[in-house]
């Protein structure tokens, strides 16, 4: 089943960004973490919409055949309709493109992904108000919050971040008519984690955190620890 709505809603969910993996060596990367990643967080970025040019759809097609964990493509664009295609292609599962792209563009890409029997979400900027993701809800079923700058890895978490959390948690509450994934991106950090969930995180994008560390069973059994929202 391609998409999310297949995850656990009864504990945190890990959706690992191989932006932080050895690019050297994506293969051992995805291999070494597949029995742990409930989700690959792919970003994908075009040089505009945010400084970093990053995956691209060859990649992403040279490392599918080495997991079953699904992935999520995070597109960065300016026109992800353009691209989604593209991505579709090569083996996304679940596509997220930004609310600051526009209805009509953002609204184009998820169109094509659900055409395609995939998962569509929705990201926000950090400076962009939480009210953006409405007109998209009933598409989509991930939510992402940017908690550092987007395009910039290793910055710490937005003293905002938080506040954003909970804003988004009561707004998908009362709007939301179906489940919808929070998803805190950005400055994770083993001293974060639990403030983002206690903010109404249902997921979180680790990278360095993960990628680094000596003993995944305990690191992710940590992770994993950590309360989440009670769906209603």
């Amino acid at each position: 089943m391609r998409g999310w709505s297949h995850l656990p809603s009864d504990r945190l969910l890990a959706d690992v960004s191989l932006w932080s993996a050895d690019l050297g060596n994506l293969e051992t990367a995805v291999r070494r973490l597949s029995p742990w990643a409930d989700s690959f967080h792919l970003d994908a970025a075009d040089g505009h919409f945010v400084p970093s040019l990053l995956f691209f759809p060859d990649l992403i097609r040279a490392i599918r055949p080495h997991t079953v964990v699904p992935f999520h493509v995070h597109l960065m664009a300016e026109y992800p309709s353009l691209l989604a295609g593209e991505f579709l292609d090569a083996g996304a599962d679940l596509l997220t493109v930004h609310a600051e792209n526009g209805e009509r563009e953002a609204g184009a890409a998820i169109e094509q992904a659900l055409r395609r029997g995939c998962g569509a979400g929705v990201a926000l900027k950090l400076e962009t108000p939480v009210r953006a993701v409405l007109p998209y809800l009933d598409a989509v079923e991930v939510m992402i919050l940017l908690g550092t700058e987007v395009g910039v890895k290793g910055r710490g978490l937005a003293p905002q971040a938080c506040d954003r959390l909970r804003e988004a948690r009561g707004l998908l509450r009362e709007h939301a008519k179906r489940q919808v994934r929070l998803v805190a991106d950005g400055g994770i950090r083993a001293h974060t984690v639990g403030e983002l969930c206690a903010a109404g995180a249902d997921a979180i994008v680790p990278g360095s955190l993960v990628f680094q560390s000596a003993n995944l069973e305990s690191t992710f059994r940590r992770l994993r620890s950590h309360s989440v929202p009670t769906v209603v």
